[in-house]
C-alpha cells in the first residue's frame, strides 16, 4: 500500500504543472459492512486512515474520495481523513439510477448523500462511474444542487456500461459525452472530469469546450 500510493503521487507531480493540484485517490473497499458484510466501521476507518497517510505524506494537495457506492462507506473514508489530516476532500459517490431522487445500489438517496457528507466536512460533494450516462448524472447533480451549498462535482463514465462477451465496453464518443458534461454544468456542477471508458480525446474535448464557454 505505502509503495503504490506513493509512487501515484510522484508520478501524477511529475506529470502536473505548477497551476494544477494532484489529488491522492481513495476508493471502495470492495467489502461490505455488517450487516450486509463482516467488516466493522472501525475496521474501514483504520484502512483509509492507513492509505491516506501515505498519500499526504508523499505531497498529495486533498483527497478525493471516490467510486463509493455505500454511503456509511463513504463517511467511513471522509471521517478518517478530516480527523487525521488537514487537507480537503472531495467525495463522489457511484448511483445506480438516476430515478426516484437518484439511489446507490445501497438504497442512499442523492439527497441522503449530500445531506450527510456535507454534515461531515466533505469540501466537494460528486458523483462518478456507477450505471448513468452523463445526462443522467446531471439529474443527480441536480438533486445534490437542492440539498447542500457545497462545490459539486461530476465526473461520469462514456455511457452506459456494455457487456460483449467477456469486456465491459463504453461506447460513447467525446462528442456526445461532453454534451452530457454541459448539463451537469448546467445542473449546478463546478468540477467536471471522465471515468470509466473516458480517454484524453474525451478530456481534451470537455477543456475545450469549457475554454469556448468562457471566451
Amino acid at each position: 500500500m505505502r509503495d503504490v500510493n506513493t509512487a501515484g503521487v510522484e508520478i501524477a507531480r511529475k506529470a502536473a504543472n505548477k497551476e494544477q493540484y494532484v489529488l491522492g485517490n481513495l476508493s471502495s473497499t470492495g467489502q461490505l459492512l455488517e450487516p450486509y458484510g463482516t467488516y466493522m466501521e472501525s475496521q474501514f476507518y483504520d484502512t483509509f486512515k492507513e492509505q491516506a497517510e501515505f498519500l499526504a505524506k508523499a505531497g498529495a494537495d486533498g483527497f478525493l474520495i471516490e467510486t463509493v457506492f455505500d454511503l456509511r462507506e463513504a463517511l467511513c473514508a471522509l471521517k478518517a481523513c478530516k480527523e487525521n489530516f488537514s487537507l480537503p476532500v472531495i467525495v463522489s459517490i457511484a448511483f445506480d439510477t438516476e430515478q426516484k431522487g437518484g439511489r446507490t445500489i445501497m438504497g442512499d438517496s442523492a439527497e441522503q448523500c449530500a445531506k450527510k457528507l456535507t454534515d461531515s466536512g466533505a469540501d466537494v460533494v460528486g458523483a462518478n462511474c456507477g450505471s448513468l450516462d452523463p445526462a443522467q448524472m446531471a439529474v443527480v447533480i441536480s438533486e445534490f444542487k437542492a440539498a447542500t451549498s457545497r462545490p459539486l462535482l461530476a465526473q461520469p463514465n462514456a455511457g452506459k456500461p456494455k457487456l460483449i462477451g467477456d469486456k465491459t465496453i463504453f461506447e460513447m464518443a467525446p462528442e456526445p459525452f461532453t454534451a452530457g458534461i454541459a448539463k451537469c454544468l448546467d445542473a449546478g456542477a463546478s468540477i467536471v472530469g471522465g471515468c470509466c471508458g473516458t480517454t484524453p480525446e474525451h478530456i481534451r474535448a470537455v477543456a475545450d469546450f469549457i475554454n469556448k464557454e468562457r471566451q
